[in-house]
């Protein structure tokens, strides 16, 4: 029996066109809303209201998940404390499982061993890859600097 594309996780596969007009329709609510403190109201089958107190911090959270739903991405969430393999570190990465392998040997990433297989904190990971990202823009603002003293 085949399932229909909405019965599997939104991780799994690209959301729907009626997934992005939601995702934005509810982002938009959200964004309009998002000042601090806002109360969201969800009403229950028997018409049961239900208040949640929506923090800015947690509104920038669900906005920027929609955000990406909203544009036809498909999002996974990983929790920092989560255990990753190196097939799905090198996914976060953006780089191949070998490259990987090979920058945990040269310790730029911290990795524990379950059994024989390296496993690696999201947290570590995270750290990472902002670490890198931080050097990354500093090497285009100092191109960007050189540049702008040749014109």
């Amino acid at each position: 029996m085949t399932l229909p594309a909405f019965a599997e996780e939104l991780g799994a596969r690209l959301p729907s066109a009626s997934e992005q007009a939601a995702a934005n329709q509810l982002r938009q609510i959200i964004a309009a809303h998002a000042t601090g403190g806002t109360t969201l109201r969800v009403l229950d089958d028997d018409k049961k209201a239900s208040e949640i107190t929506l923090t800015p911090a947690l509104s920038s959270l669900l906005m920027e998940v929609l955000r990406h739903v909203g544009r036809g991405d498909a999002v996974t969430l990983v929790p920092v404390s989560q255990m990753l393999t190196t097939q799905q570190a090198a996914d976060i990465l953006n780089v191949s499982r070998p490259y990987l392998i090979s920058l945990i040997d040269k310790g730029a990433i911290a990795h524990h061993l379950v059994g024989r297989h390296r496993r690696i904190r999201a947290q570590d990971l995270f750290a990472y890859k902002k670490a890198r990202d931080g050097k990354r823009q500093g090497a285009l603002d100092a191109l960007a600097e050189a540049d702008a003293k040749l014109l």
